[in-house]
């Protein structure tokens, strides 16, 4: 029987041992909910863009944590604070912990890619780039070493089994200050004269689908995420049904709150919700019980609603996935209830009770001590790599950049969805939010705004009376409007022409793997007129303002000089006989 309980033994820790790992690449396949989560959310002209950040949160965050992170979370403690600095992965590869590193690597990526939804959309990708290492190979490891790593706040009892503060809370707060000093999407907050924001304008995700799928995902890898580090069958079955129990409870809550506030149930509040759920029972997740779980994550479907509320109407900050608000919000709650729900019937835990269950307030205070130091650590952190960056190469991408979008200006990727129009396709279409700019007046629109709206190509320099031909590209339910203003200032003879047309220049460098790609050919109305005695600015104005709608794509002007065009093919004699016609 003793030789039958030692095999089983060495069965059981190799078993885990293999489960340990294929949490790992559970945790790893989160990136991929990450990814669809934030690009479904976000708008299609970013998609490519916020793609290659979840991409590079991983492969950036895998080199910092090769040379630093993983030595300062888990190497030798110097004086609870952090570990000691080593290259024992390449000086001593033969006894390296591959297991532990691989798993703490996935949970480091985790991190970072956080950030990213909060912070999207008007982003530099080298900026991005840059405090991405930053969170892999300083600020997570060291904050991560003080719970996980035989630091102080471990020494002195505080308990976060999976992340929802060394990981989440901190990925939250990150967010929450890097949304801050990088300033809201144009268009998110409309504003009056004084500066006063009077109205929240939303933006929606240009692909609810997307956004499930990576909802999904992420609560299939959050079983990896809570459940990798589970001892035996009990804990590990206990462990999967409080992740189980608290992002459905959270999920109805939401539900029928927004169903109650809003008179229909909210589809992308409810997917926030779900992770909210799953962020909240993160850290107590193997010391709690069903009942535990459900009032975890009913608190959990309430804080999703009020966060986005909050940031939105309260502190006027763009979070166009709600990361803070699942994150941070509900990080900093799943740690402070492990000092309220947990309980010695959850197997494998023997120690730990909460204050609901008999146990006092001693392991909530510690709770509480952990949340602050921690997310002090951060916010002083995230800070300074923030405002140095900001200071140096900038945050923020330039206004044409970000109207146009990051796809284009920041990757020369066309579209993230090739073959596929983001723009109207006829006049009776319902204008499409994802090519929106954010200001509807053309008088109120800068420059900038307007000539991506309306780009004027060979507009004379200094022009003001000659003999010009003008043809304006637009979409079909602008002509009226546009005839009749021409018509007002005096222009009554125009050629009007059907034709079929796209937004993408040969020859501009959009290319997919090097290939110059073919462009998809949208209907329009082109109009010609030649005008002599009018200003030829006015008749460019006029026709941008009659096109403007606040949105890419609006429209298009070519000016040609009749008279160098007509001097080169005729000669002077013919030149002349035309402008005496005229």
């Amino acid at each position: 029987m003793e030789i039958l309980e030692q095999v089983m033994e060495q069965v059981d820790g190799e078993l885990f041992g293999v489960w340990f790992l294929i949490g790992a690449a559970l945790v790893f396949w989160m990136q991929a909910g990450f990814a669809m989560v934030e690009t479904g959310f976000t708008r299609a002209k970013n998609a490519g863009n916020i793609i290659m950040k979840n991409l590079m949160d991983f492969c950036i965050g895998t080199v910092m944590f090769v040379l630093i992170g993983f030595s300062l979370l888990l190497g030798d403690d110097f004086m609870g604070f952090v570990g000691l600095p080593t290259l024992n992965i390449f000086q001593f590869y033969q006894s390296f912990d591959w297991s532990n590193f691989v798993f703490n690597l996935v949970f480091c990526a985790t991190t970072a890619t956080i950030v990213s939804g909060a912070m999207a959309e008007r982003t530099k990708f080298s900026s991005y780039c840059i405090y991405s290492a930053v969170i892999s190979a300083v600020i997570y490891p060291i904050e991560a070493h003080w719970i996980w790593g035989g630091g102080w706040l471990a020494k002195m009892g505080f308990h976060d089994f999976a992340g929802s503060c060394a990981i989440h809370m901190v990925g939250g707060i990150s967010a929450l200050i890097g949304a801050a000093l990088l300033g809201a999407r144009i268009g998110k907050f409309t504003r009056n004269e004084k500066g006063k924001v009077t109205k929240v304008n939303a933006f929606p995700g240009h692909s609810l689908p997307l956004g499930a799928l990576g909802c999904f995902i992420l609560w299939f890898g959050w079983y990896g995420f809570n459940g990798a580090a589970a001892t035996s069958v009990d804990q590990l079955a206990s462990i999967f049904l409080t992740t189980t129990v608290a992002p459905a409870v959270a999920t109805v809550v939401c539900m029928i709150l927004t169903w109650i506030i809003y008179g229909k149930p909210d589809v992308s509040m409810c997917l926030n919700a779900a992770l909210a759920g799953l962020v909240a029972i993160t850290a107590p997740c193997d010391v709690t019980d069903a009942l535990g779980a459900t009032i975890i994550g009913a608190v959990a479907g309430v804080l999703v609603i009020f966060g986005v509320w909050f940031l939105d109407n309260v502190l006027r900050i763009d979070d166009p996935v709600g990361a803070v608000a699942v994150h941070m919000l509900n990080g900093i709650w799943g740690t402070i209830a492990v000092g309220l729900f947990a309980t010695t019937t959850a197997p494998g835990n023997d120690s730990l009770s909460g204050l609901f269950y008999g146990g006092g307030v001693g392991l909530l205070i510690t709770q509480l001590i952990g949340v602050g130091s921690v997310a002090l650590w951060t916010a002083v952190t995230i800070t300074i790599t923030f405002l140095l960056i900001k200071a140096t190469i900038g945050l923020r991408v330039s206004e044409e950049e970000e109207i146009v979008g990051l796809d284009r200006k920041e990757h020369g990727l066309a579209s993230a969805y090739s073959g596929f129009s983001i723009m109207d396709m006829s006049g009776t279409m319902e204008v499409n939010e994802n090519t929106d700019l954010g200001v509807a007046s053309y008088d109120q629109a800068s420059e900038t705004q307007k000539n991506a709206s309306v780009p004027v190509a060979a507009a004379p320099v200094g022009a003001s009376t000659g003999m010009y031909k003008v043809v304006i590209i637009a979409k079909q339910a602008r002509y009226e409007i546009l005839k009749e203003a021409l018509n007002k200032i005096g222009v009554t003879g125009m050629t009007v022409t059907q034709v079929m047309g796209c937004g993408i220049q040969k020859g501009a460098g959009e290319r997919y793997r090097g290939v110059e790609m073919d462009a998809t050919l949208l209907p329009k109305v082109q109009v010609e007129v030649v005008v002599s005695k009018l200003p030829i600015d006015t008749v460019i104005e006029t026709a941008k303002k009659a096109l403007y709608t606040g949105h890419i794509g609006d429209g298009k002007i070519f000016v040609y000089n009749v008279a160098k065009v007509v001097k080169v093919r005729t000669g002077e004699e013919d030149y002349a006989a035309l402008q005496d016609v005229e």
